[in-house]
């Protein structure tokens, strides 16, 4: 008879599997893939374990290089300051976190009991780096070249849906930060300053708000379900603001 101990290895060896289908890449050192589904929280409480934070700082690099490259060579034509607002919106925590729930991570995630009961797992931020860390761990374990397979596989609606904005060529559903950026240090020599002045809600849905000043003194204040967001959304309304002025 199965004990609960090996039914619930069996039924994890089984989602790592599905996991592995998803990301197109079947592990030669399981362990990497264990490490990168590791939080600190869970090395913490029991001490002596490897957690994700190095491999999610290796990954964001990856994940950077792979979807640059696969950028230059899409539009041949765009300007750097394009390319780098597109690459912006591709790898904000936001879309991270989506594309690592599609493809299961949150359920695969080893957290420690205090992250788990605070609703860790569907944390964007939690999340997001998670799925950085997976990248780094399929780097080391396969090459560059199986990373960026994968990074072409997990991200090509997104690459579809920066074709389709170039398209209709509406600069402000870029990212927003970015441009307001480029339009404040072209008319006053300066840039815009974000404050956080408020966060309300439990850990695991939080809403933030932000103030954003001009160099001309007017502010703008955005909400979001994380800090980016809400100075995002803040910068379009800045931008929207502007734009009617001129």
């Amino acid at each position: 008879m199965m004990t609960n101990s090996s039914s619930n290895d069996c039924c994890r060896e089984t989602q790592l599997r599905h996991l592995e289908t998803a990301l197109d890449h079947v592990f030669k050192d399981r362990q990497l893939l264990e490490q990168a589904l590791t939080h600190s929280s869970y090395a913490n409480e029991c001490g002596n374990v490897e957690h994700n934070e190095r491999l999610e700082f290796l990954g964001d690099a990856v994940l950077e290089l792979c979807v640059s490259g696969m950028l230059y060579a899409k539009f041949p034509i765009t300007r750097e300051g394009g390319l780098t607002r597109i690459r912006s919106s591709i790898v904000d925590a936001e879309t991270l976190a989506g594309i690592a729930r599609q493809i299961g991570l949150q359920h695969l995630l080893i957290l420690g009991h205090g992250e788990e009961i605070q609703g860790g797992r569907e944390r964007e931020s939690l999340l997001s780096d998670a799925l950085e860390a997976v990248l780094a761990a399929i780097y080391l374990d396969g090459g560059f070249y199986e990373a960026k397979k994968t990074v072409e596989q997990l991200f090509a609606q997104k690459f579809e849906e920066s074709f389709l904005f170039l398209q209709n060529a509406d600069p402000i559903a870029l990212d927003c930060k970015t441009r307001l950026q480029e339009i404040v240090q072209h008319s006053f020599k300066a840039m815009p300053i974000y404050t956080l002045i408020s966060t309300k809600g439990p850990d695991h849905a939080k809403t933030f708000a932000i103030n954003l000043t001009l160099p001309n003194g007017k502010v703008f204040t955005g909400y979001g379900s994380s800090r980016k967001r809400a100075e995002q959304e803040a910068a379009k309304i800045a931008i929207k603001s502007l734009s009617q002025s001129t």
